[in-house]
């Protein structure tokens, strides 16, 4: 086996159904191999759009994602994708393609020094420097991406760890020393096959696993459980925020909704979070957080720090608080917990359930009639008018027409945060977003990943026109492999999000301006199709013709030409 066919045979012992890559030569035997026993191998446009499809896979299935790509500006085009797991927490395994071991720093094509690159945004950075060392070190790389808090790993496979011997040898020259005439010639030839067997001795010995064990991570103790019981038994208005870290065991959210209905307490839910109660759960609540944290007299913060996304702890300000982290650095950022807990919130919250039960019928009914009211504004700002079609009007009408399987993959500013506030996740695990660290351009790479996990549900990318950018040229990507996504992209010629605020501070709209492109036109290039639409009516028959495209495994894209409002006006993030 060469090294290539080694990392494949290792993949498929660890349950892995989908290989992600931009080719290279570099790299060719490892998804070659990949190919040969099974492994699905989706190769897209872009390095960064491999990570995002492999990331996703790590968000859904808790099992890390995996991408490979090529040595150099391959590597050096992962990097914002890599910093988005890294900060997401997503168990992830990136490999990349190095130049040969013997001709490290002289100047081969695409040779840099990588591992210095990757070190700050992953858990462990790599050389395999032999082939006998690739089944242990990826056998390893696939514990530490999923151990205590989940994240990236990179390995850098050089191209002769990969590659046949003979074709290596080849390479090298070293099959044979006897044209060597001179002694400098000979002591050259003497090095080369002395490196060329150290390289290869023992790769035949290779054990693979075919039980890999199962990650680690921070268990709750008893005395938490009771602290936190003794704690929200004495609340009147308790209120919990669950987040992204809160979903790191994907395959027990249903258990974990199940035994928050039992607990009843009213959550708020955030990043893929989202959907974990349905579309109308009863511990829902989704609108004015802000104003609920300051009239709530204990907040659970379950998987999530106390970031920007809550002012840094000043929201809470001096109420009481518990917080459940897998990580350490989240669980005490910015303010320290009235009681900290180092776990999985998922196996904590699950049996925290089974020792206490609350109800706050008072509360809840306070919650709800603000959300009732916040809806009623919502409709009120869909039937203003405005200059091309309202957002505010266009998301009201697709949460009524959305399947309720849909995914839905949000990759935008302006346009997806209004989306956030109007559309309804329809079950665990239908909402993917970018996560604390904001990066445009996940969405083609983050729909793969869902269309590939959940073949039989409706993909939805929602995009601004700004953020569509990044990403569109993977409609070939999605044609190319029957996968069946629709895009909607919200088209006001703007980066709205950053002109709002800037046009009013700075009296210039520089640099944020686009123009009202026909990106419909651009999944025609590639065999799929799409269409502009200027009114509602058009708007809703075209969502009918992405639904009947999707089924026949066939992408879509629907530009929506819309006009302005102030529905987010002053909600700028920096």
């Amino acid at each position: 086996m060469n090294g290539g066919e080694i990392i494949a045979q290792i993949l498929k012992n660890h349950g892995v159904k989908f290989l992600f890559t931009l080719c290279g030569g570099h790299i060719s035997p490892i998804f070659v191999g990949a190919e040969k026993l099974g492994i699905k191998v989706i190769d897209t446009r872009n390095e960064a759009t491999a990570v995002f499809a492999a990331d996703g896979i790590g968000r859904l299935t808790g099992n890390p994602g995996v991408v490979a790509v090529t040595a150099g500006p391959g590597l050096t085009n992962t990097v914002t994708a890599i910093k988005n797991a890294q900060m997401a927490q997503s168990p992830l395994i990136l490999l990349g393609g190095a130049a040969a071991t013997l001709l490290k720093g002289r100047g081969a094509l695409q040779d840099i020094d990588q591992l210095s690159i990757m070190k700050p945004i992953v858990k462990w950075a790599v050389s395999i420097k032999k082939v006998k060392d690739i089944g242990p070190t990826l056998e390893k790389a696939f514990q530490v991406a999923q151990e205590g808090v989940p994240g990236p790993v990179f390995i850098e496979c050089p191209i002769d760890t990969l590659y046949p011997k003979e074709m290596v040898l080849e390479w090298y020259g070293a099959k044979s020393s006897k044209s060597a005439k001179s002694i400098k010639e000979k002591a050259l030839q003497w090095y080369i096959q002395r490196h060329a067997k150290k390289l290869f001795e023992d790769a035949d010995k290779t054990v693979f696993n075919s039980d890999p064990a199962k990650p680690d991570f921070p268990k709750h103790k008893t005395s938490d459980l009771e602290k936190a019981m003794n704690l929200i038994k004495k609340a009147k208005k308790p209120l919990m925020i669950l987040g992204s870290g809160a979903m790191l065991q994907p395959e027990k959210s249903e258990m974990l909704a199940s035994s928050l209905n039992v607990l009843g307490v009213p959550v708020y839910l955030s990043g893929t979070g989202r959907g974990l109660f349905g579309r109308n759960g009863r511990l829902h609540i989704r609108h004015k957080r802000k104003e609920a944290i300051k009239e709530a007299d204990l907040i659970i913060l379950a998987g999530v720090p106390n970031d920007f996304r809550l002012d840094y702890g000043n929201h809470i300000g001096g109420r009481k608080f518990i917080s459940v982290n897998r990580s350490k650095t989240d669980l005490y950022l910015n303010k320290k917990p009235s009681l900290p807990i180092q776990a999985d919130p998922v196996d904590f919250l699950i049996d925290l359930a089974a020792k206490v039960q609350i109800y706050p019928q008072e509360w809840f009914s306070q919650l709800r009639e603000r959300d009732e009211k916040r809806d009623m504004e919502i409709k009120n700002q869909s039937e203003e008018k405005t200059d091309g079609l309202n957002p505010v009007q266009v998301l009201s009408e697709l949460e009524l027409l959305l399947d309720d399987k849909c995914v839905l993959v949000a990759d935008g500013g302006d346009f997806v945060a209004t989306a956030s506030y109007v559309l309804k996740a329809r079950q665990p695990l239908s909402w993917l977003d970018p996560g604390a660290y904001g990066t445009l351009g996940v969405g083609g790479g983050f729909a793969i990943a869902a269309a590939l996990v959940y073949p039989d549900r409706p993909v939805w990318i929602l995009y601004g026109d700004g953020s569509a950018g990044y990403s569109l040229m993977e409609f070939d990507t999605f044609q190319r492999h029957g996968l069946g996504i629709t895009a909607l992209i919200g088209n006001d010629a703007c980066w709205t999000q950053i002109a709002r605020d800037q046009v009013e501070f700075l009296d210039s709209d520089c640099a944020v301006m686009l123009e009202s492109s026909d990106y419909d036109k651009i999944p025609f290039a590639f065999g799929a199709e799409g269409e502009k639409v200027e009114t509602m009516d058009a708007f809703v028959k075209s969502v009918q013709k992405a639904k009947e495209s999707n089924r026949q495994g066939k992408p879509f894209l629907i530009n929506a030409v819309i006009g302005k409002t102030d529905f987010r006006k002053g909600s700028i993030s920096v």
